[in-house]
């Protein structure tokens, strides 16, 4: 079997054809529109077109509250078009094929559940970092989707007491590879992208501070995470995530979190395993591949 599977982000939209032992056989990308649906629908379609003869459907991982069952998004995340719509059903009349919808995160934690760093975890959660912050709970080794579909929804989450409820003040502009990028203009004048970025971190001290900020960021709230649901492993997912010294700064941020505790034996009981994702970037797709096997199955 093999799938037509896209990762619809805010920034842009992947995609690669994927069989059951998620060999990849092609793959690109295209920017994502950000007008309108039907301009979402039409991008969707001219990519599935080209390789439809060898594809029996489409798997598809996208941002907001996604019911699976009826490929209903209840709420748009970073695709704001895509709020209240039945964006599966839509997709299935234009491409004339099955399509089977996902949360991003919760298509990252599928991913890493099943194949990858979270396998055998009993509670563990991804956090994937990207135009905003996409997360996915193991709880109880189940990915947790929660009534309205909204559970693992990082990004909502406010860490901003004196601004609490403000779109600043939430999780996913704090700690989104956006959020390094902006630290790093508001200190050097310049703006660059996050390629750019970390080939400057050895001699740029201004891009070292931006780091040592976010990577603080981030591992408060692995600290909270931890907490309330006493996890065994959180995997850092999203491009970002290959960058080695991300991970080894969130490690370093946290180890100093705990050892500056206001309870001094916490450092001795807390135990968690903070690791790259590891499917990276191509985590949600596979997430969505597994998806469709379940839906369909």
């Amino acid at each position: 079997m093999k799938l037509m599977v896209f990762d619809a982000g805010g920034t842009e939209i992947k995609y690669a054809v994927m069989d059951e032992k998620m060999h990849i056989y092609e793959r690109g990308y295209v920017a994502t529109p950000k007008d309108s649906f039907d301009h979402f629908a039409q991008e969707i379609y001219d990519i599935y077109a080209g390789f439809g003869n060898d594809c029996e459907g489409i798997a598809m991982s996208l941002p907001g509250f996604v019911d699976t069952d009826l490929g209903r998004v209840n709420g748009g995340g970073a695709l704001r078009y895509n709020q209240r719509t039945e964006v599966g059903r839509l997709l299935e009349e234009k491409c004339g094929c099955r399509v089977v919808l996902i949360n991003d995160g919760k298509a990252a934690a599928e991913a890493e559940y099943a194949l990858g760093a979270l396998k055998g975890c009993q509670n563990a959660a991804v956090f994937v970092i990207g135009t905003g912050v996409g997360g996915g709970l193991i709880i109880n080794g189940e990915v947790v989707t929660g009534r309205h579909f909204s559970a693992g929804e990082f990004s909502f989450v406010n860490v901003d007491q004196d601004n609490f409820g403000k779109a600043d003040s939430c999780l996913g502009n704090i700690c989104s590879t956006t959020s390094l990028l902006n630290r790093y203009e508001l200190l050097s004048g310049e703006k660059i992208d996050g390629r750019a970025f970390f080939k400057r971190l050895e001699n740029d001290e201004f891009a070292k501070k931006a780091l040592d900020e976010f990577a603080c960021d981030i591992a408060k709230q692995i600290y909270n995470l931890y907490w309330l649901l006493d996890l065994e492993k959180i995997a850092i997912g999203g491009g970002i995530s290959r960058q080695a010294i991300l991970i080894d700064k969130i490690k370093e941020k946290f180890r100093t979190i705990l050892n500056d505790c206001f309870v001094p034996y916490f450092p001795k009981i807390i135990s968690i395993d903070i690791v790259p994702a590891a499917f990276g970037n191509d985590a949600n797709m596979i997430g969505a591949f597994i998806a469709y096997q379940r839906k369909v199955n």
